[in-house]
């Protein structure tokens, strides 16, 4: 991809992360949305005359004398600009402006007016500051033709001047920089909730594997919808307003120096177009560099998590060396790396300080002759020297930047990369679940129906099961059963709707009347009562029905040990896996669905216990699938599906069934 598509893939990636805040994306087009950003910067731009005709109209009416004193030649400047073109021009603009957000009102809902608002005041303030640059820079030029001439009065009136804009600019560029972080909290806020969003909608979070790093680009997704998305949000706004007060400084200062010199204008154009591309051409490996040392260090990290959530289980192995190593692999990743990244980012300091360095030359050689020639007044120096600066400085923004700039690259392909990937995976799913409701509505009350069924797990080529049909009606009870990895789990995934099936169809009651219990309890961040009504509302049960059902699953002396419901701890530290398995019985009987799925949900309780267990499930009458190893489970069940791994399969009479045999 050559640098020209580069750029306009970004810009495209951009676009896509941005405009839906702004303007949501379903409803409108991307010319919409720029159409309102030009529409943004009329206004803004009428605004701004609207509002130095009235300070300049006010400041005559009620302080003639203060005006006259430290706006001079400004209400003539505004009133030349009335008569002129431009202010009608401006004044069209600005109504042409207002029209477009008027028309696009009905897209503007929800809160999205506000973002165009704090844009259009930071825009303003950007105005704003540079036209008090531009006064600065005469006012610096006056400075030194009076000291030079020993104007002593005259001095010290420019100086009053000066100090006065300084006072003006303070409190501008305070609420400049309040706004901007304000905003970019609020994008952020939005951004990150609608990935999170996205993110859980239609299990995209269950297709996505985080923890797998050879997986194509998308990895870490807590980081992208955290950090990525805060750093996204943040950095978007500052290169923007950069950009804006980039561009409004050249065109104000381009004019200060044509007028004091149009070669010397050109020199400057011709340098910054030079050092720019030099820049831009050894600093495209950085972008890659930058991309690669987000995802080590999110790997990284990640280590440093696991270990911390394992920790017993490293210490119960002594496997201490072990962890040491790969997590000394992971950073010795983002240590490689970030060492290369120094060396590139060295390199382009040095071009850098080098561009910078050789510019201060130019305004010397160019205006030297013509200061020697009488052709000038001493103070063009001072006046030429800012207003080089500042037209350098705005057009080498990618020069000075470029290191930011190719970070804040990266960060729009990874966080677009991972919205792109969630929003594809959320529909394809979506998609999928509305056709298995219309294969399923029909009898979605009755029972549990799997008809001619192949089973292939996800990116994968191997058949686990071929052509199975089975029911499970009211009342059913079958044991899955078979060798370890034939695929017992898999097919409670799949009778559960995680998993599609490869061929046929299954047939499956209500998500409400089904529910799934793993062999390890999903254990969630809350309180106890939260977790035992987990996914239910907390408020329906009462704290007597909560002790009831811990009492009914062998639990009461955690109701001793916890006797506040709503206390918060780490569960699954504090909970040996026996006490979380039964906990999941205790959430079970609180939801009470007519089918349940349950994948070796009591692997970790005595026998007595599970027996006691299966009859609470028995006792309500409950249709329930397991898997399981041991003969104790056979009482509780009617059917027995055997399967090899290899596609087949056998059902058989729970009665004939022998464990230690096979049949």
């Amino acid at each position: 991809m050559n640098p020209l598509q580069a750029f306009r893939s970004q810009l495209s990636k951009l676009q896509r992360l941005a405009q839906p805040y702004f303007l949501p994306v379903e409803e409108t087009s991307s010319w919409q949305f720029l159409l309102l950003i030009l529409a943004m910067v009329a206004v803004v731009a009428g605004s701004t005359l609207l509002l130095l005709t009235g300070v300049v109209a006010a400041s005559g009416a009620l302080i003639p004398e203060l005006q006259a004193r430290f706006l001079p030649g400004v209400p003539q400047q505004i009133a030349a600009t009335w008569r002129s073109p431009v202010g009608p021009v401006l004044m069209a603009l600005f109504v042409a402006g207002l029209g477009c957000f008027g028309a696009l009102r009905s897209k503007l809902r929800q809160g999205r007016w506000l973002p165009w608002l704090l844009l259009g005041v930071i825009t303003l303030l950007i105005l704003v500051i540079n036209g008090i640059n531009v006064g600065i820079s005469y006012i610096a030029r006056n400075v030194d033709n009076t000291l030079v001439a020993y104007q002593a009065d005259q001095f010290w009136q420019v100086v009053a001047i000066y100090a006065f804009c300084l006072v003006l600019a303070l409190p501008i560029r305070a609420l400049q920089s309040y706004l901007i972080p304000r905003l970019g909290l609020l994008w952020r806020e939005w951004l990150s909730g609608r990935l999170l969003r996205r993110y859980l909608a239609n299990r995209a979070y269950y297709v996505l594997n985080p923890n797998d790093e050879a997986a194509e680009e998308i990895d870490n997704p807590d980081q992208r919808i955290s950090q990525d998305a805060a750093s996204f949000t943040s950095t978007s706004l500052s290169v923007t307003v950069e950009i804006v007060s980039a561009v409004l400084t050249f065109v104000s200062f381009i004019v200060v120096l044509w007028t004091i010199s149009s070669k010397l204008a050109l020199w400057l154009l011709l340098y910054s177009v030079g050092g720019t591309a030099v820049i831009v051409f050894a600093s495209r490996k950085l972008v890659a560099l930058n991309y690669d040392q987000l995802r080590l260090e999110a790997d990284f990290r990640y280590g440093l998590v696991h270990i911390r959530d394992n920790a017993e289980s490293i210490a119960f192995y002594r496997g201490e060396q072990q962890e040491s190593r790969e997590a000394e692999r992971r950073l010795g990743g983002a240590i490689r790396n970030y060492n290369k990244l120094i060396i590139w980012e060295a390199l382009i300091s040095v071009i850098q300080r080098s561009y910078d360095y050789f510019s201060r030359f130019l305004p010397w050689l160019v205006i030297a002759p013509i200061y020697f020639a009488k052709q000038v007044d001493f103070g063009v120096f001072g006046q030429a020297s800012i207003a080089f600066s500042q037209v350098l400085f705005s057009v080498s923004y990618i020069v000075n930047n470029i290191d930011r700039l190719a970070a804040f690259s990266a960060s729009i392909s990874r966080l677009e990369g991972f919205q792109g990937k969630v929003e594809e995976i959320s529909d394809r799913n979506a998609e999928q679940q509305r056709l298995s409701d219309e294969r399923t509505s029909s009898s979605e009350s009755q029972s549990l129906l799997v008809r001619h069924v192949d089973l292939v797990p996800p990116n994968s080529d191997r058949r686990l099961i071929h052509d199975l049909s089975l029911e499970v009606a009211p009342g059913q009870r079958v044991l899955v059963v078979g060798p370890s990895g034939c695929g017992k789990t898999s097919f409670l995934r799949l009778v559960s709707g995680l998993w599609a099936p490869a061929a046929g169809e299954v047939q499956r009651p209500p998500l409400s009347e089904l529910l799934f219990i793993p062999q390890k309890p999903y254990m969630i961040l809350g309180s106890l009562r939260e977790q035992l009504c987990y996914p239910q509302d907390p408020q329906r049960f009462s704290d007597e029905h909560l002790r009831s059902v811990l009492e009914q699953v062998r639990l009461g002396t955690l109701v001793q040990r916890y006797p506040d419901f709503d206390i918060k701890q780490d569960w699954p530290r504090l909970l040996s896996l026996g006490e979380q398995q039964r906990l999941a019985f205790a959430r079970l009987l609180l939801n009470s669905p007519r089918f349940v799925v349950l994948d070796e949900a009591t692997s970790a309780l005595d026998v007595a216990t599970e027996k006691h267990l299966y009859q609470l499930l028995s006792q309500r009458e409950m249709s329930f699938v397991s898997v399981g190893h041991r003969p104790s489970l056979k009482p509780f069940h009617n059917l027995v599906l055997e399967l090899d791994g290899q596609g087949a399969w056998k059902l058989i009479p729970a009665a004939s069934y022998d464990f230690n045999s096979g049949v």
